[in-house]
């Protein structure tokens, strides 16, 4: 047994809203750059729906995550030689026009405009390039369609189920699923980097972009099957989520987290055991992921998995924090969280709490005991919210875990409803979902009134780099321009000037290839990291 520590997310969806205030305070935080615009590290996505960027999910045209071949785990990008022989044109890296084009308007219009019979307007005008550009397609086009008519089709989980449900699809329920970057046990994104310039912190599990070592292949972004790394235009970097490290290393939530309107994201400690994260994404079955990862978490009240995790260095206040971590609690005790797309086979660790109807209402406006556990748990069948459209997101299209968790879910608010009514607690309810009454009600205060430090059990970094009362004032190095590993604006657009080169943060241009400029015969200068320490 090899214990390692990862920080980790659930969200519970039944409370999201869908008002994007989180991915509004990540864009100011971490994207508000030349480069990064159309970039979004945190979106809110309404499903059904195609998702950011369009059709994400569809493996089979973008090659994202792992596949099993020989009973061995292999990107499904391909091997090193069909990587290597797709280094400068890969067909399975995602357009601008996939993402969306971002623009601004032209303001200046309005004031400069002679004076005429017309009222002036503000032209839309792309931020990637500056010229005029029309506007069709944005982040959150399809925000609250629920998918609509005419976005069923590209919806990729739709296209795995039944006519039957397509068919009546207009009567399913719409929900929001925010995502970020999953920060996963077995991440594609960094096994597929040519220059190694993704890694995964052997501390708290973060997966980050050493933005000196990146040399813009961009294989991570096809690699990852969540499109979650982006490419910045200006710096010729790849930059992803952070899951805002500088904040996590001082005991503080993420601002996506710090500011979410519904409070619904929870963050703690989970245990693993390292050996068997391997094995688990090996699993030969796609259905059987979601036990397999479920194998790898340790219960930190095991005296022996507490020895174990300080004898590998993991500090005793980190081993206390995984005891009352909420993240945990959802994922491993009460079993209400579930992974998203577990099939890519990448170990993901952000979770989900699966929306649940309001079946409680829905049987009593039909003249049934709402709170009959026999009549509620059969109602959970005939949600609004498809079961089937749950487990393809959820469990590879499993329902069994997805109907276990949506009857906990139930179950705890049939017996809640009893409790703010006065009624008699009924036992029952609880032990038919396999939990007893202060299960139930433990998980209740979690779910519902849970205060900031439960939902956020965060212990301080042990690296010893900073102190922790220091670790916010120093901040990121991508803060402003000009930090660490970045160049500035204009180092890939133009030619350098003569006379000394320049130094940007401490960082040489020297030995590096502009392959914009690059035309394509030889290979130039820089191409390829020489020895001798040379960045």
């Amino acid at each position: 047994m090899r214990v390692m520590a990862q920080i980790a997310m659930v969200m519970n969806l039944d409370k999201c809203i869908g008002c994007h205030t989180c991915s509004v305070t990540c864009k100011q935080t971490w994207t508000n750059r030349t480069g990064t615009e159309y970039a979004w590290f945190n979106n809110v996505e309404t499903r059904p729906g195609q998702g950011y960027p369009r059709g994400y999910e569809d493996q089979d045209r973008w090659k994202g995550g792992w596949r099993l071949k020989h009973g061995r785990l292999v990107p499904r990008s391909g091997g090193r030689a069909r990587r290597l022989a797709r280094l400068f044109a890969n067909p399975e890296l995602p357009s601008l026009s996939d993402y969306y084009e971002p623009w601004t308007y032209d303001y200046d219009n309005l004031l400069a405009a002679p004076l005429g019979d017309d009222v002036p307007t503000a032209p839309p005008r792309s931020l990637a390039d500056g010229r005029p550009t029309a506007v069709t397609w944005g982040p959150n086009w399809d925000d609250d369609l629920g998918g609509g008519p005419e976005h069923l089709a590209g919806d990729p989980v739709l296209r795995k189920m039944n006519e039957q449900v397509r068919l009546e699809y207009e009567q399913a329920f719409m929900f929001y699923l925010p995502r970020i970057c999953e920060h996963c046990l077995n991440p594609s994104c960094v096994a597929v980097c040519p220059s190694g310039a993704l890694y995964k912190r052997i501390e708290d599990g973060i997966v980050l972009v050493d933005q000196d070592r990146c040399r813009g292949w961009r294989m991570c972004v096809s690699g990852c099957p969540y499109k979650k790394v982006y490419f910045n235009h200006t710096t010729g970097k790849a930059e992803k989520c952070t899951l805002c490290y500088p904040r996590i290393e001082a005991g503080q939530p993420t601002v996506c987290s710090e500011t979410c309107v519904g409070r619904l994201r929870y963050l703690g400690v989970i245990l693993y055991d390292a050996d068997k994260v391997g094995e688990a994404a090996a699993t030969e079955s796609e259905q059987d992921l979601y036990e397999a990862q479920l194998g790898c978490f340790l219960d930190p009240h095991d005296p022996a998995v507490a020895r174990a995790a300080e004898a590998a260095g993991i500090p005793h206040d980190w081993v206390t924090a995984a005891r009352r971590s909420p993240v945990h609690a959802l994922i491993s005790t009460y079993r209400v969280a579930l992974p998203l797309h577990p099939e890519f086979r990448t170990l993901p660790m952000v979770w989900y709490v699966p929306p649940l109807s309001p079946v409680v209402e829905s049987l009593t406006a039909t003249g049934h005991d709402g709170e009959d556990p026999a009549k509620l748990f059969a109602a959970i069948d005939s949600l609004r919210i498809p079961v089937a459209y749950l487990a393809e997101l959820f469990t590879a299209g499993d329902p069994a875990p997805v109907e276990a968790a949506l009857c906990r879910l139930a179950a705890m608010r049939t017996h809640m409803r009893r409790v703010n009514f006065g009624e008699e607690r009924d036992p029952a309810v609880a032990r038919a979902v396999g939990m007893d009454t202060a299960g139930i009600e433990a998980m209740y205060r979690l779910l519902a009134l849970a205060k900031y430090d439960e939902r956020y059990v965060i212990p301080t970094s042990y690296t010893g780099a900073l102190p922790a009362d220091d670790a916010l004032e120093a901040g990121c190095g991508l803060d402003g321009d000009g930090g660490v590993g970045m160049y500035a604006a204009d180092a890939f657009h133009a030619p350098p000037a003569a006379g000394p080169e320049p130094e940007h943060a401490g960082t040489s241009l020297r030995g590096r290839v502009n392959l914009l400029h690059w035309n394509g015969k030889g290979r130039p200068e820089g191409l390829f990291p020489r020895g001798g320490g040379a960045r």
